[in-house]
């Protein structure tokens, strides 16, 4: 929005907007704002109106222009391996193996289309926060009442707001009558928020807190009032969550580093190694051209051009049955990043509570009912020592239920509750003791305000006697109430009894419960005016409520402390509501607030102070959307690979700024689906242990298949080049070279991509953030199995070709590469446990692979067809029978490398 001076008609402007306030709103008299804004409370006249949104802008965020679509497509081949892909398509070509060129340009393109797709999403956050932008507001125009398009509100305007709408800008309040607003998709806060035109706040007041204020994006939920408009579009505290999704830069995803250093290393060693081994040729008489292309296929030989389609097979097996499992992946490689997250940043709201107000604990005539069941549904029952009661046991207990349900105007339709939070929750108390409101009429009531802290209805039963049912601020309730109920009568409430009432609320209270009070009055005869229906009331009992926790999710978070895992809980919401909350799900061992920072401390602590205290604390209370970016920010710093969870506006950029964003798909706003990685389909906290899980298989999964590709890519090279340094022929031709490589880079390693998980996958801590793929326990186990492997066949070879043509000899060694590359594929399938621990033939794919692999080379060594094409010729069957021996005993050898390699851990 452009920011200029706002004119009064002929006179001078009073300066630039919105910086010319000397104070916040909120803490500004309405008189003073229309002054300053040039208004009044008839509102704007229309002209002005349209001078204003000419000056200022409409009232949306402002998307940031994105590349097109083509440029982000060419930018996916700018890579060394990509590169190298391309070249080995060529030389493919070159030799005739058509085939070969075809994978190699399927890969290509498909990692090419992957990382398309990946980077058209990036910035699409920002057009869901203008997709939440309310459609139409209501303003006052020259007296009259308007129905305008949102984008048309301008400073200066007054809104009307009245129950069911958004707010369509910021804007301080002018008048309030039972306003109630639900704030919890920009703040957090699970309960709805009670707004007081009356209010003059601080300057430092909270944003949950601003009473006087409403805020464009969130929900009247009941109540109205009118409100002066002081912030449009970007200016909103809406607009300024766009703005810092503006400022955070996307990273690449840890595996996505890896991969492009693996890229390079490969590239410039599989180049050296071939350039290398055809000199040697070319010095030793070989022919320039034959050498070229047979140290070009060597060196296709040594790179793995199928790591881009094992990573995206792995990937996209993991997201299938990750979908199953209720979580959505819009980014391929953050599935690998969740496997590797060591703290996960979640909000309360929604995600480690169900975002629905519900009654604990009853109090009525000296007795403590329990209420079991948690959140919007009437499954549960009213307990006293565990055992189930009737509210006709206890008129005490029936009243305070019948009060709340009666001083009430949440109501059910179509099966959906509707109303606010507090007051459905009432409701379902109330229906789960099997009362309803029937036989009851309302006549009257005195709503709830801000000054009274009560809300009273008068009704009339079936018999035509009135009643008088209140509820509200138990101080209060007690200074108008003159008894209460005891053994089914009124008696005098007594100083003592008042302390002991006192005493009971402050204990629910200290249990994080919100705690309200219940009173009601027997009217004989005809009532009295409504001003005086609210003398002596009959006290009759307390009904304690909170957010519950999903039942699901305290295994949840037990599992991620076993696999490694940090939980921290973010939230706009109470300290001691937090605290309970957390304790109650195990996130922490006790009640104690050193594990617990509010907002008030974070604003006072310096980045290096609050760094310190990140490894002792919990939970972070009362927060605001830029805190929230802070802690993810510093937690990054502190090099943690960092998920953050969430719901709400307030989470969306701390979900762009983590390494993985995960948002709740039924709850969640349309702004953090857009800004995360991750959606959980059906909200539960629990679905991301299963998504670490598979994370961390598919990060094992694309380990297993280098250490298998690698280790015979090695071995390879080593028999190659050791056969020029002995003076052998030719072990190989390039066209052997070139098969070999499609046949073992192709499905052995999309087997190894979709291994089951090993056993004690999610009892490992995480790995460490700054730990790569190459590992010392990982290179000295790939080293190992290389070796082995070379003195296995390089004998096999020398021996050959003393006794056998050299096209016989090099069928040796070629079918001797393809069949021993089966036992090297299933010792690849764990680096720390042994092949009988993990189930020998677990992976199916992996088994009919071995198969095929058998069978195509018999084809290969014995059709005559193809012995011409791919230059070979049939061996002594003799010779299977040595290689199924070679194979046993590599593996049993593999194994003890294996155990050798878990020193260097």
């Amino acid at each position: 929005m452009r920011k200029r001076a706002l004119k009064e008609p002929g006179g001078e402007a009073p300066g630039s907007f919105p910086l010319n306030f000397p104070k916040p709103p909120h803490s500004l008299p309405p008189e003073e704002i229309y002054s300053i804004l040039s208004t009044s409370p008839e509102g704007l006249t229309n002209a002005e109106a349209r001078r204003r949104l000419e000056e200022f802008g409409p009232n949306e965020l402002e998307e940031e222009a994105s590349r097109s679509p083509l440029k982000i497509f060419l930018s996916q081949f700018a890579n060394v391996l990509t590169f190298i892909l391309l070249v080995a398509a060529a030389v493919s070509f070159g030799v005739g193996d058509q085939i070969e060129a075809l994978v190699i340009l399927l890969i290509v393109f498909a990692c090419a289309l992957l990382g398309f797709l990946q980077e058209w999403k990036a910035d699409k956050a920002l057009l869901a926060l203008k997709q939440m932008a309310a459609p139409e507001a209501v303003v006052l125009r020259e007296g009259r009442a308007l129905k305008i398009p949102a984008r048309e509100v301008v400073p200066g305007d007054i809104l009307i707001l009245a129950s069911g709408d958004k707010v369509a800008a910021d804007a301080r309040l002018i008048e309030t009558i039972n306003l109630r607003v639900d704030e919890s998709p920009l703040t957090g806060e699970s309960t709805a928020v009670e707004k007081d035109a009356s209010l003059l706040l601080p300057p430092e007041t909270p944003l949950p807190e601003r009473k006087n204020m409403v805020f464009a994006g969130t929900i009247v939920l009941n109540g109205r009032g009118k409100a002066v408009v002081v912030a449009t579009g970007r200016e909103t505290e809406f607009g300024k969550i766009a703005g810092l999704l503006k400022t955070v830069e996307e990273e690449g995803t840890p595996l996505e580093k890896k991969l492009a250093v693996i890229g390079r290393w490969l590239g410039g060693l599989s180049l050296g190694l071939a350039a290398l081994a055809a000199g040697i040729g070319i010095l030793r008489g070989y022919p320039f051209l034959e050498m070229f292309l047979w140290g070009v296929s060597l060196a296709v030989a040594a790179v793995p051009e199928s790591l881009p389609a094992v990573v995206t097979g792995a990937l996209a097996i993991g997201v299938s049955r990750m979908a199953k499992r209720n979580a959505i992946v819009k980014r391929l490689p953050a599935v690998e990043t969740l496997g590797s997250t060591t703290v996960i940043c979640t909000d309360k709201t929604g995600t480690l509570t169900k975002n629905e107000m519900t009654v604990r604990l009853i109090w009525a005539a000296g007795k403590t009912y329990e209420v079991s069941g948690a959140g919007f549904t009437l499954e549960g029952e009213i307990l006293r020592d565990g055992r189930k009661v009737s509210p006709e046991d206890s008129q005490a207990l029936k009243f305070t239920l019948l009060a709340g349900l009666l001083c009430n105007d949440a109501r059910v339709e179509e099966g959906q509750f509707l109303g606010d939070p507090t007051e459905i929750a009432l409701l379902v108390a109330a229906a789960k003791a099997g009362l309803s409101g029937e036989g009851f009429t309302r006549v009257a009531e005195l709503p709830f305000d801000s000054e009274r802290k009560r809300m009273s209805v008068l009704v009339k039963d079936r018999a035509g006697k009135y009643w008088v049912f209140t509820k509200g601020s138990v101080e209060i309730l007690l200074e108008i109430s003159s008894a209460c109920l005891e053994n089914g009568r009124p008696v005098p409430l007594t100083p003592s009894k008042r302390a002991e009432i006192l005493k009971v609320s402050e204990e629910m209270a200290s249990k994080a419960l919100r705690v309200m009070g219940f009173a009601y009055r027997e009217i004989p005869g005809e009532p009295p005016p409504l001003a005086e229906i609210e003398k002596d009331l009959v006290f009759v009992g307390l009904q304690g409520m909170i957010d519950p926790p999903r039942p699901e999710a305290k295994a949840a978070i037990r599992e991620c402390f076993e696999a490694g895992i940090r939980v921290i809980m973010i939230t706009g919401d109470h300290a001691q509501t937090a605290l309970a909350i957390a304790h109650e799900l195990g996130l922490v061992p006790e009640k104690k607030m050193t594990y617990v920072i509010k907002a008030q401390e974070l604003e006072r602590l310096s980045d290096e102070e609050l760094r310190k205290r990140l490894d002792e604390v919990a939970i972070f209370a009362r927060v605001s959307p830029a805190h929230k970016l802070r802690i993810v920010k510093l937690f990054k710093e502190k090099q943690e690979i960092v998920a953050m969870t969430g719901d709400g506006v307030n989470d969306a950029p701390a979900l762009k700024a983590a390494d993985i964003g995960i948002a709740m798909g039924i709850s969640g706003t349309e702004v953090a689906k857009e800004a995360a990685d991750i959606i959980l389909a059906d909200d539960n906290f629990a679905t991301i242990v299963a998504a670490v899980e598979e994370g961390r298989t598919i990060f094992d999964n694309i380990k297993k298949y280098l250490l298998f590709l690698l280790s015979f890519n090695l071995s390879e090279i080593f028999v190659l080049v050791a056969g020029f340094l002995a003076g052998l022929p030719l072990p190989l031709t390039a066209i052997h070279i070139l098969w070999i490589n499609l046949v073992t880079n192709g499905p052995p390693a999309l087997a190894l991509g979709v291994d089951p998980p090993a056993p004690d996958l999610m009892k490992r801590p995480p790995r460490p953030p700054q730990e790569g793929v190459f590992t010392r326990q990982f290179v000295f186990l790939l080293a190992g199995l290389a070796l082995l492997l070379f003195f296995f066949l390089f004998p096999v070879f020398a021996l050959a070709v003393e006794d056998l043509t050299l096209k016989a000899a090099q069928t040796v060694l070629f079918t001797g590469f393809v069949l021993l590359a089966i036992p090297v594929a299933y010792v690849a399938r764990s680096e720390r446990l042994p092949l009988w621990k993990i189930g020998p033939f677990a992976n199916r794919w992996l088994n009919l692979c071995a198969l095929g692999m058998v069978a195509s080379q018999l084809l290969i060594v014995y059709v005559p067809i193809l012995n011409r094409y791919l230059q070979t010729e049939p061996i002594a069957p003799s010779w299977w029978f040595v290689f199924a021996l070679l194979g046993l005993s590599f593996i049993f050898l593999a194994e003890g490398i294996k155990k050798v390699s878990l020193r260097f851990r």
